[in-house]
């Protein structure tokens, strides 16, 4: 009895020294979970998340089946869109002992206290930063559970392709999350032989004026691309729109593509006001497909009567709706794991010097891997659809609905997913079916582009400050009939030189070029070397009798050819006179004499099988030879 009494104390003892001073709130399935959610309460996508989290919390703690006597605490923080203040609210929250966060919102945000997740080993779960660098493995305590911008851009890219435009102007806000998504965006139109011509970026303070954007929308104005990629926040897109207005670019012959940020104010904000929705008709806009379901349009009925339709529901708030029920379903399986929640002081914090900060007072979540590694793993079905990350740590089968504003309101056009590319057919309809990303197969509806027309915009005009075509012209010692240069004159003549300039005069816009001579004029130029110039961007095309020949076609585009040689041969010719007897000529008179004892052996060989049994191989001598020969 005794030694077990000492065992007890022991039990106690040790009990109570690991429950003091070094950690803290140490308890296997406590009654209350505490989770932080840090986002701009006034913004478009703030003010429907705000309202999204909250019920979400709501529903997860009438939940029976999930948590189990656990009630889920969230505390909100207004960032107020500024990377300060969501960095202090954010070290605000290490102190009160939160196991996750729901946010942030913005990107930039996102940058500074991922560095602060990864140390302290907090699960950050953001509904709405999209930028595509926040993947990676610098930040694995950052978790997107919206579809990355990597995924928006290559949908923007597909339609830049469907429509056939190869280059396009990007208009960013520059931060990180303007930057690193025209970065995305660049790549991803090299992948479809399409590039940026020009981007330009708008300062992301908001101190930005009419006057900044007026500047920057005159410079792209003087560019070729008519496309333009806006990849921007709400409040600085609706001022470019305004002032494009007023530039009158938005009319005919000009295409507006921008990301979801329209979206989430036409979402949450419509009917917008007459004069901010004539600015922006015929604009396309992406929005992340969510899949229709019977709890999604429950949940519309349901905050319809939340918000008295003072409010629309986006998409932002679908997904920050989703992120509290990933979040419950990870601490349900982290309790189930055996997983404890309790936190642990730093001890590198104890050693700086903070001067008043309290650096101490902030905590390491222990077990904050098993709980990152549960939320990572798990599959379950939310407002937004299935719910999964794939290896990369990205939401699987991500999706966009394709938007055209027009009249009062939009209409859905189509839709893009990294499944099966631009459909007119629901994605999840197509993941039954196997992947076809053909271009036969990528599909939209008609399209009301800006001008109020159907015709889909070339997407290039000539720029009003643009530099000439340099062509380059071989200047030839021999055949100088097909391309020669005027003596001591800029001026060049021949075959080519007429075919290329007649072909200009038939299109139907002006192209300004100039003739530049290569060559020193006492050599034939190597056609191999001029053609290289092209791939380096010395000339922009050459004019002269090149050959097409395959190891050239490999690297840069041939026109039609329009002096064909074809298949000859080369042979020696003779001049003789034609006689009677000229058929002979073909074979030498040793082939005609054996081909001549060839037909009598074979006339002997029938005679002799044949005269015993036909009477027509019988008679006189001279018969029989007749026969033998016919």
């Amino acid at each position: 009895m005794d030694s077990i009494r000492f065992g007890c104390w022991v039990f106690l003892f040790c009990l109570l020294l690991s429950t003091t001073g070094y950690s803290r709130n140490l308890t296997s399935r406590p009654a209350v979970v505490n989770i932080g959610a840090l986002f701009t309460f006034e913004s478009s996508i703030g003010r429907v998340a705000k309202i999204a989290i909250q019920e979400a919390v709501k529903d997860v703690n009438a939940n029976s089946s999930i948590l189990r006597g656990t009630k889920l605490n969230v505390d909100m923080r207004n960032s107020n869109c500024s990377g300060f203040i969501g960095m202090v609210e954010a070290m605000r929250f290490m102190e009160t002992d939160v196991v996750a966060i729901i946010g942030p919102q913005s990107s930039v945000v996102a940058h500074i206290i991922s560095h602060v997740a990864n140390q302290l080993q907090v699960p950050l779960l953001s509904f709405a930063a999209t930028d595509p660098s926040l993947n990676s493995l610098q930040f694995p305590f950052f978790v997107q559970t919206t579809p990355s911008d990597l995924h928006q851009m290559a949908a923007v890219s597909d339609v830049v392709d469907y429509y056939g435009w190869k280059q396009v102007t990007a208009i960013y806000i520059d931060d990180d999350y303007g930057r690193n998504g025209i970065s995305a965006l660049g790549d991803k139109l090299a992948e479809r032989r399409c590039r940026i011509s020009y981007k330009v970026g708008i300062p992301p303070d908001s101190g930005v004026n009419r006057t900044d954007i007026l500047d920057i929308l005159i410079k792209v104005a003087l560019m070729e691309s008519r496309v333009i990629i806006l990849h921007v926040n709400p409040d600085v897109g609706f001022e470019v729109f305004s002032v494009a207005n007023r530039l009158q670019m938005m009319g005919n012959g000009w295409a507006w593509i921008t990301t979801s940020w329209l979206s989430s104010v036409l979402d949450s904000a419509s009917p917008l006001p007459s004069e901010t929705m004539d600015s922006i008709q015929g604009v396309l806009f992406l929005r992340q497909h969510t899949p229709d379901s019977d709890r999604k349009r429950g949940f519309y009925s349901r905050w319809r009567k939340l918000t008295s339709g003072s409010l629309g529901l986006n998409s932002y708030g679908l997904y920050a709706y989703d992120s509290v029920w990933l979040i419950a379903h990870a601490i349900d399986a982290f309790f189930n794991q055996g997983g404890i929640i309790s936190f642990s002081n730093d001890s590198r914090l104890r050693s700086v010097k903070d001067g008043g900060l309290h650096l101490e007072a902030m905590s390491i979540f222990d077990d904050g891997k098993l709980l990152l590694n549960n939320i990572l793993q798990s599959d379950l079905v939310g407002l937004t659809g299935r719910i999964k990350f794939d290896k990369d740590r990205s939401l699987i089968l991500p999706a966009y609905d394709v938007n055209n504003v027009f009249g009062t309101g939009f209409k859905r056009i189509g839709y893009w997913s990294n499944y099966s590319g631009l459909t007119v057919v629901p994605p999840e309809i197509l993941y039954t079916n196997p992947p076809n990303r053909s271009s036969a197969n990528q599909q939209l509806y008609k399209v009301i582009w800006p001008g109020d027309t159907l015709i889909t915009p070339r997407g290039w005009a000539f720029a009003n400050n643009g530099k000439q075509l340099r062509i380059g012209v071989p200047i030839r010692v021999s055949f100088r009939e097909f391309v020669s240069q005027a003596r001591g004159k800029d001026t060049f003549k021949g075959f080519c030189i007429d075919v290329f300039t007649n072909a200009i005069t038939l299109l139907p816009y002006p192209v300004q070029y100039q003739f530049i001579p290569f060559g020193d004029g006492e050599n034939n130029p190597s056609y191999t070397e001029l053609v290289n110039k092209i791939t380096t961007g010395f000339f922009d095309a050459v004019v002269g009798d090149i050959a097409i020949v395959t190891n050239r076609t490999k690297i840069l585009d041939f026109t039609q050819p329009y002096v064909a040689s074809g298949l000859v041969v080369v042979a020696p010719f003779r001049e003789s006179n034609s006689i009677a007897w000229t058929f002979l000529r073909p074979f030498s008179a040793r082939l005609w004499i054996v081909t001549g004892c060839f037909f009598f052996v074979v006339g002997l060989v029938v005679w002799i099988l044949e005269h015993r049994i036909n009477d027509e191989f019988r008679g006189p001598p001279k018969r029989q030879i007749i026969t033998v020969i016919w």
